[in-house]
């Protein structure tokens, strides 16, 4: 009883523990990349290409095989002109041959250097996946953020709302103001209401997102908050050929198109092997034993064997005369999938800089969006406020103050959008400057 107790207790301490950690950029980011299956995937496919390359180095060395047979004959046999008897004989081999391949068209060399290159492809495919999935959860990671501030900004505009109601209501009671306004108030504050539970869904689908994401149980999970107030153009990069020049001679992407190259090479000279000649040698030993129930002087097994014994060596040339054009057309189609992987690095090129033009164009759009929307809620605010002090002397209608509420609510909105998607964007140029995104 007292054992179960004490797990009972440390559950529920791990349980409490569990539910008030909050993740870090960091930790989620490094989380992601150790838990995802498809980077399991990926460093499977890793350790099957060191099978392969191991499989590769074998095809050097010579092949060795023994054999051992066992044979019974039972039947009539012609021992003597016209004279048949029963026969029963066993006999027994034994044998050992080592085959070497000496050369065959420098295929072995060439399925080796391929091995050797799948593996590093593979490895740069885990980089670019890994890369990919950073950027993924950066950006979940940032959504948090922004709808955890809108969370914020309704919250605060409720608190508003029921200050507004209660100033209505002595208002109203003192006879200043018609009663009707308590109606817009509360009218008001319900709407408010609404935002703040539209607000609280959002931000709990991004926390969600996320722990989909890093694969962890959505009970109970959180994030750190980081301080994102004051975004500068100094985020910003002045010229993208930098980025360019940078990604073009870094990025995965290229790296594994070369590769792709490379590997299209090798399978045209495996497949031009074909023609030139196969040379191998081979060493072969074996022996035997017989036994008849028809003869009584048979030498014992073991002398037999002795007495038996042989050695054979040979030497095999192959020339390739004519392959019903199977050569030929391995060769023409090896150079068609060499010309096609050269297309897909320029394809892979002309992507990457697509990308990165757009992504320093977006970033340099969001600055100027950013810079608006603080002007513009620098203005708002200052629009609601003199609105305020119109409405408290009688100055302005409820309907009135209401429209300058709202636009200054949009324009904090807009400012809260405006600012998370320049810190994206310019995230997104780190990612192709090769940064680090958890900075």
């Amino acid at each position: 009883m007292k054992n179960n107790l004490l797990v009972c207790l440390l559950l529920i301490i791990a349980s409490s523990f569990a539910q008030q950690k909050k993740w870090t950029l960091q930790e989620s980011v490094a989380h992601a990349l150790e838990h995802n299956i498809s980077v399991k995937q990926t460093e499977n496919t890793l350790l099957i290409n060191e099978q392969d390359i191991v499989a590769a180095k074998g095809q050097f060395l010579p092949s060795v095989s023994g054999s051992v047979s066992q044979g019974l004959s039972l039947g009539t046999s012609l021992v003597a002109q016209g004279i048949f008897a029963n026969r029963t004989s066993h006999s027994t081999s034994l044998g050992l041959s080592v085959s070497q391949n000496v050369f065959s068209g420098f295929r072995t060399l060439n399925s080796y250097k391929q091995s050797k290159l799948n593996s590093e492809r593979s490895q740069l495919e885990l980089e670019r996946l890994k890369d990919d999935i950073s950027l993924n959860v950066v950006d979940a990671y940032l959504n948090i953020l922004f709808n955890k501030e809108n969370l914020e900004t309704a919250k605060a505009q409720f608190d508003f709302s029921q200050k507004q109601l209660k100033q209505v209501q002595d208002l109203v009671d003192a006879g200043v103001q018609p009663k009707a306004n308590i109606y817009d108030a509360e009218a008001t504050l319900s709407r408010d209401a609404q935002q703040v539970t539209i607000a609280e869904n959002n931000f709990n689908l991004a926390l969600l997102t996320l722990s989909q994401l890093l694969q962890v149980p959505f009970n109970g999970f959180d994030v750190e908050m980081i301080d994102v107030n004051t975004p500068s153009e100094a985020l910003l990069y002045k010229d993208a050929t930098p980025i360019l020049n940078y990604a073009l001679q870094n990025r995965n992407e290229i790296k594994i198109a070369e590769k792709n190259i490379e590997s299209a090479q090798l399978s045209t000279k495996i497949s031009k092997s074909g023609y030139l000649p196969n040379v191998s040698l081979g060493y072969g030993f074996g022996t035997n034993a017989f036994y008849s129930n028809l003869a009584n002087n048979e030498a014992a097994f073991l002398d037999q064997l002795n007495d038996n014994k042989g050695h054979s060596f040979n030497l095999n040339v192959g020339i390739p005369i004519f392959s019903r054009f199977q050569n030929k057309t391995a060769v023409a189609k090896s150079k068609i999938q060499e010309d096609n992987s050269k297309l897909r690095l320029q394809q892979a090129k002309l992507d990457l800089e697509s990308n990165i033009q757009r992504a320093y164009t977006d970033a340099q759009a969001a600055f100027k969006a950013y810079d608006a929307a603080k002007k513009s809620l620098a203005s708002q605010e200052l629009a609601f406020n003199n609105s305020q002090e119109r409405y408290n002397i009688g100055n302005m209608t409820a309907f009135d103050l209401e429209q300058a509420r709202v636009q200054f609510i949009n324009a904090q909105s807009s400012l809260i959008n405006a600012k998370y998607d320049f810190v994206f964007k310019t995230k997104v140029l780190d990612f192709y400057m090769g940064k680090s995104l958890t900075n």
